[in-house]
């Protein structure tokens, strides 16, 4: 499948995706977290795009959207991918929110339930025992650890695109936002993905959220936070199969 670089007009705000649209299905939305871009969803959205139209957008503020002068929370995010989707003419579509982007995909979903079909939380933030700068950041700081060092190159790069200013703010915005209020609100059950290694998003965790959402909880062996990243091809499949019943 190519993918190829798109630019909307959203709000005064040229927001950057690469896109695939060619396959049948339910189209599939990745939506990235607080300190990257579209680049790093790059491999699940690769092996899922021979199944479903997969588009990747970069939010306000990261990758080769326009830069707002504010680092915006949640709400922001949600609203503005909201007007996103109907520029582009799409939906409703199925949402596969990463970390801080699962929080985003939640509020979306909650708001807007008529663009919304099927969603997918992968390593969700905010755990509520992790709900504090230094919490959340310990725990990444952990992750580091089990993450494959290969990564590097494309975190330090989207960080510079983003500027650790807007990083930290975000940071704020994550462990403030009570993703539970949005969680009951769900429109619809969601698949909760996440890896066995992830310490920022732990087990115990995606299961309280899956349970809390009536969603179904998959854990992909030997993977970290980053599993969209590192484990394509089993992200992908489980992906496939959750919107197959959706």
């Amino acid at each position: 499948m190519v993918f190829r670089r798109r630019w909307a007009l959203v709000r005064g705000l040229r927001i950057h995706d690469v896109a695939a649209e060619d396959a049948p299905g339910t189209p599939v939305v990745f939506v990235h977290g607080l300190a990257v871009s579209h680049r790093y969803l790059m491999p699940t959205a690769r092996a899922l795009a021979p199944r479903h139209p997969v588009v990747v957008p970069d939010l306000p503020g990261f990758g080769h959207s326009d830069k707002p002068a504010h680092a915006y929370d949640v709400g922001e995010h949600a609203d503005h991918l909201a007007a996103w989707l109907k520029a582009r003419d799409l939906g409703p579509v199925a949402l596969v929110g990463h970390s801080f982007g699962a929080e985003v995909a939640a509020r979306l979903a909650a708001d807007h339930p008529g663009l919304v079909t099927g969603l997918v939380l992968a390593g969700p933030t905010t755990d509520p025992r992790a709900r504090s700068r230094r919490a959340l950041i310990g725990r990444w700081l952990l992750d580091t650890l089990v993450e494959a060092p290969w990564q590097a190159p494309i975190l330090a790069h989207d960080v510079a695109d983003a500027k650790p200013w807007r990083v930290l703010a975000t940071v704020g915005h994550s462990v403030r936002n009570e993703v539970e209020k949005d969680l009951l609100r769900l429109p619809v059950s969601p698949l909760v993905l996440g890896g066995s290694l992830d310490t920022v998003a732990p087990l115990t965790w995606r299961t309280a959220v899956a349970e809390m959402t009536a969603g179904t909880s998959v854990t992909i062996p030997g993977a970290a936070h980053n599993a969209l990243t590192t484990s394509p091809r089993r992200a992908a499949t489980a992906i496939a199969a959750y919107l197959s019943q959706h």
